[in-house]
């Protein structure tokens, strides 16, 4: 089901800049019970987006109802809210841009994931790197090849994930997970100056940490550094966070702090 600019509809005109070049972002949203967890948050890494991007201000308020009401058409599932910058400017301007488009759209929740998150998820270390670039790191901005030849990669091996590094080979995420793990009382996860995607479960687990007696560093490593973790784990909004049994051919069994957080989210 898709809504544009709050009319249900599917169909964008060949005009708009999204499908010539991604201009545009995007946050994908978990349903449940007819409500969004973290709707704010969503709304604030929409908000941070559109100024990064340059973008003319969007209606949030509308966008906050559209996204609502799609919730609650009913069930658990998957909402994605998209801003595109619609049609106008000539090439790659955006002088003479109109107001941005508002896309909603609502999908069924993913089947797989109860089992990941009672079984644990294994990684495999993607040949695919992301490149830096501090202007777009951390946004979910629409240009997604470079998940996309990640994901075509993963699906050639036996592997649910995938360990993302950056062009200088530092650990940035997943394919579509940000990325934790601990040793001791130590959490780490990567820090997203660069590259990657800065995921609202992962603010909200790292709001969590601290009150549970864990202290937390945002870290810039090698794959080298998890070989000595104790326990692993990834979240995205709606996993919205599953256990890693296995990176490679290195093994994971303890989840001591996943069982602690997994009722927190």
């Amino acid at each position: 089901m898709y809504w544009i600019n709050g009319i249900p509809q599917a169909q964008l005109p060949p005009t708009d800049r999204t499908i010539h070049f991604g201009d545009g972002f995007f946050t994908t949203a978990r349903v449940l019970d007819g409500d969004i967890p973290l709707l704010a948050w969503h709304l604030e890494r929409l908000d941070l987006a559109a100024q990064r991007l340059l973008f003319a201000p969007f209606d949030a308020d509308a966008l906050r109802r559209e996204m609502l009401t799609a919730a609650g058409v009913g069930g658990d599932g998957v909402l994605k809210a998209l801003i595109s910058r619609g049609s106008g400017g000539r090439g790659y301007s955006i002088s003479g841009c109109g107001a941005p488009v508002r896309i909603v759209s609502r999908s069924p929740a993913p089947a797989h994931y109860p089992r990941w998150r009672q079984d644990g998820v294994r990684l495999r270390q993607s040949p695919v790197r992301l490149a830096r670039n501090p202007l777009l790191a951390g946004i979910k901005h629409n240009n997604r090849l470079e998940q996309v030849l990640i994901r075509a990669h993963l699906e050639r091996y036996d592997a649910d994930e995938a360990l993302v590094l950056d062009s200088e080979g530092v650990v940035v995420e997943c394919a579509s997970a940000n990325l934790f793990w601990r040793r001791g009382q130590d959490v780490f996860t990567p820090a997203l100056h660069y590259a990657g995607v800065a995921g609202v479960m992962r603010r909200h687990v790292m709001s969590l940490l601290q009150a549970l007696g864990y202290a937390l560093a945002e870290v810039a490593v090698g794959p080298e550094d998890l070989a000595t973790a104790d326990e692993v784990f990834i979240t995205n909004a709606l996993l919205p966070i599953v256990p890693v049994k296995a990176i490679d051919e290195r093994h994971y069994a303890d989840r001591t702090l996943y069982l602690q957080l997994y009722p927190l989210c």
